[in-house]
């Protein structure tokens, strides 16, 4: 008896050093924490992290790492961000990376007047930076992981598609019952003169399921590239 229970406390102790270490190696996979520090005075006009950090014009930042989006009840986040907090965005590694990188393909109409940062070593470093005011794997196994995979990457042949707006407009019916072509945003973000780039890059979000809202996806999911790219053309020539 007595060595089956030792057994079991040896094989829970193997799991967890192996959770530990894994999680150790993942940490070290997101990028420089003292480079990430420098990259982050692009943020700190409106956003503090670290001990003494306080809501600004954005957030705090700690504890963003496996929080959802628009989750802390004391600070008053835009209605874009409130409804993809309740669509179920949770700041991954993934999903923060691609906020870094475009903040409006990732939640539309935010507030977030930042450009994002086109340098993937800088979101990367800067993730590091802010992991370590986050539960960090290698201390705490269950913490978010780390790894990261690839956000959305879109070749040339599909950005470079030249999309036909007359389809786009017959296509676009199965939108408006949701969107506006008056560009109304109340509770509906508005898609109307969307530049076609940016309407690309996020309906393949929601097609490759980074953005999270399960309507959208399942749309997004019934369209070709060349469908896309028509839709692009139409509203974003839509005054």
């Amino acid at each position: 008896m007595h060595a089956i229970f030792l057994r079991g406390i040896l094989a829970a102790f193997v799991a967890f050093s192996g959770s530990a270490a894994t999680g150790a190696a993942a940490d070290e996979l997101i990028g420089d924490a003292e480079r990430g520090a420098k990259v982050f005075e692009k943020c700190k006009s409106c956003h503090a992290v670290g001990p003494d950090a306080r809501h600004k014009v954005g957030p705090h930042l700690n504890g963003v790492f496996g929080r959802k989006a628009a989750g802390l009840g004391d600070f008053d986040y835009s209605r874009a961000m409130r409804r993809a907090g309740a669509d179920g965005l949770v700041w991954t590694i993934e999903k923060l990376e691609a906020y870094l990188e475009n903040p409006k393909v990732l939640v539309t109409g935010t507030n977030m007047r930042f450009r994002g940062l086109k340098d993937k070593q800088d979101r990367l470093d800067v993730m590091a930076y802010l992991r370590q005011f986050s539960d960090r794997p290698r201390d705490i196994p269950e913490a978010e992981p780390t790894a990261i995979t690839e956000e959305v990457r879109l070749s040339d042949d599909i950005l470079n598609i030249e999309g036909d707006p007359d389809y786009g407009e017959y296509l676009s019916s199965e939108c408006m019952t949701c969107h506006q072509t008056d560009g109304d945003d109340e509770g509906i973000p508005s898609i109307v003169g969307w530049p076609t780039e940016d309407f690309v890059i996020a309906m393949h979000a929601y097609k490759q399921k980074v953005r999270p809202h399960p309507v959208m996806q399942m749309m997004a999911g019934r369209l070709g590239n060349e469908e896309i790219a028509a839709l692009a053309a139409y509203f974003s020539a839509l005054n």
